[in-house]
């Protein structure tokens, strides 16, 4: 088994590299070792799967994929991180590194062509702000990828895996269920990562639908706007009324009699005294 990246390991390739972990491009790498075997187990690959890893990093998780799998390919953002990540593999696994395919691209944009082999599962510590962007388009451009386990931020984790009717159901709700069947596989504390984010993190993982519910969407872009089926007519919403209280009865008052009206009274009207007289 090949020796697993560790915090001292992670900081000192860090430093190596002078690399500094961005909040752009999401750089959040695990030096946790039981987190990564825990992943791997999670996943469910065998030998003869080709695991696919978005954002490996320095090689963390790359390195527990490895004797696993048949092999690797790593797609990778930071052209930094890329090319070394080929001799962190032969340092640590030298009998498992000839597995590894480094791809120097943006995940967002890769296409089958350039990953070379047919990837059959996903297992990737994610970027917190594009997650559910890159697991959208690796299912609709990779036909062959069968299940996943990503790694997400606490929230986008609920929002994945929730249903109908849910509090947090929404569109990247919609969007996954249309490709596969998401769940939420455990939670992940933020010590596991480095640096430690200012969010909780947890494991999603899903499998591709065989048969996808049916909808109409535009060619280009076919997740963009879900229609209804043409079978089902439109719903027209029922319109309920206002429900207005019951006016209660006013209690009986007896009525009182006007009070007369006041007298004007006359004032007189007081001379001011002259300043002539004098009380003697």
């Amino acid at each position: 088994m090949p020796e697993l990246l560790g915090p001292v390991e992670v900081r000192a390739l860090a430093q190596e590299l002078d690399v500094r972990p961005t909040k752009k491009l999401g750089q959040n790498f695990v030096h946790d070792t039981n987190t990564v075997r825990r992943i791997v187990a999670v996943s469910g690959v065998t030998a003869d799967d080709v695991a696919l890893e978005v954002g490996p990093g320095l090689g963390s998780l790359t390195l527990a994929l490895l004797p696993v799998c048949q092999a690797v390919v790593a797609v990778e953002i930071d052209p930094v991180l890329a090319a070394r990540l080929p001799a962190t593999a032969a340092e640590f696994a030298p009998d498992f590194a000839s597995r590894l395919t480094v791809v120097g691209a943006d995940a967002m944009r890769v296409t089958a062509d350039q990953l070379g082999a047919a990837p059959t599962a996903l297992v990737a510590n994610l970027p917190y702000n594009v997650s559910v962007p890159i697991i959208l388009h690796l299912l609709a451009e990779l036909p062959s990828l069968r299940t996943g386990l990503v790694m997400v931020q606490s929230e986008v984790a609920d929002r994945m895996a929730a249903g109908p009717g849910s509090r947090v159901y929404g569109v990247p709700s919609v969007k996954l269920a249309w490709y596969a069947s998401a769940r939420r596989a455990g939670p992940e504390p933020r010590s596991v990562l480095w640096p430690v984010p200012n969010v909780d993190s947890a494991l999603v993982a899903f499998t591709r639908r065989e048969v996808r519910p049916p909808c109409h969407a535009r060619p280009s872009s076919p997740l963009r706007r879900l229609r209804p089926a043409p079978q089902d007519p439109p719903r027209r919403p029922r319109r309920l009324g206002r429900l207005r209280r019951p006016r209660r009865p006013a209690p009986h008052r007896r009525r009182r009699r006007p009070l007369p009206a006041r007298r004007a009274t006359r004032h007189r009207r007081l001379r001011p005294r002259s300043r002539s007289r004098r009380r003697v």
